[in-house]
């Protein structure tokens, strides 16, 4: 399976502080929002991942990951000229998807959860259709909401309902079989000019090809578009990592539990950060010496 990060627009309702960079390179605590998406394809054991960006922010990925060889995958970009939808990363990435399946995911939401390794492990067993995450919320109305029976068929996807069907949201997570580009590119602009997830969604549900996976309990699902969400976001991953030492969306302790990389690699890896972010990756080896 493919995977796709969609990092583009202009996250205006951010300006001043995106003006000269990239929303998803701006800091979640201790480490650039970008991250956070890479480590959940990472988790689900996706290694050919496409990047997809402005052409300014793109140079600006590639000096942080450069081709993924540091981190045991492969790593490519592509340009989206104007924000035209989400729906246009599998037009932009067809040559990259390549009639495989794919996972997408939004450059700005943050998953969280110690059952999620499993959740994306059940998502991608799904072969055929497709498969969207519910995150219950307490106001609906400002979401796509999910309807669905006692087998995750999703009888209804709501955008923003002013009068809801349930409290399950979808997040900023989906993957789909290799029939999505051919799907993408026969729906048509909404009226804001861009090719909507939801519309692509809803031929899946159509065709009762839609299955929702739910977070509920123990999970937390943050996305960043707001000055009041940026801070809300790093406070939440600082206050889990300080409690349990544990760091969130690390790449390089995502890798090397994968298997992705070698504990020598890990190690040139952590040489290389002289903060505490690469005191915690030599903690990672330092506490296997003394693993029973």
């Amino acid at each position: 399976m493919k995977g796709i990060i969609l990092a583009g627009g202009k996250a205006t309702r951010l300006y001043p502080i995106t003006k000269g960079v990239c929303k998803q390179l701006l800091p979640i605590y201790d480490k650039p929002m970008i991250y956070y998406p890479l480590s959940v394809l990472m988790l689900a054991g996706i290694k050919d991942i496409l990047i997809i960006s402005t052409a300014d922010a793109i140079p600006q990925f590639q000096s942080l990951f450069a081709d993924g060889s540091d981190f045991g995958i492969k790593v490519s970009y592509s340009v989206q000229e104007k924000p035209r939808g989400i729906a246009e990363a599998f037009i932009i990435g067809e040559s990259f998807i390549a009639g495989e399946n794919v996972a997408l995911i939004l450059g700005d939401n943050i998953f969280f959860g110690s059952g999620l390794a499993g959740e994306l492990k059940k998502a991608m067993a799904q072969k055929e259709g497709a498969c969207v995450f519910g995150y219950y919320v307490n106001d609906p109305q400002r979401y796509g909401v999910i309807n669905f029976d006692e087998n995750h068929n999703v009888l209804s996807i709501q955008e923003k309902p002013k009068v809801h069907k349930s409290h399950w949201a979808v997040t900023g997570l989906y993957f789909y079989d290799r029939k999505v580009v051919r799907i993408a590119k026969e729906i048509l602009p909404s009226k804001r000019g861009e090719l909507e997830i939801t519309d692509v969604n809803n031929v899946y549900l159509k065709n009762n090809k839609l299955k929702v996976r739910l977070l509920g309990q123990g999970y937390a699902w943050l996305d960043t578009g707001t000055y009041d969400s940026l801070i809300d976001a790093s406070m939440f991953i600082k206050t889990i990592e300080d409690r349990q030492g544990l760091k969130i969306g690390c790449i390089e302790e995502a890798a090397y539990r994968k298997g992705y990389i070698s504990k020598d690699k890990l190690l040139v890896l952590a040489n290389a950060v002289k903060t505490s972010y690469g005191n915690y990756l030599k903690k990672i080896l330092e506490e296997e010496k003394y693993a029973v």
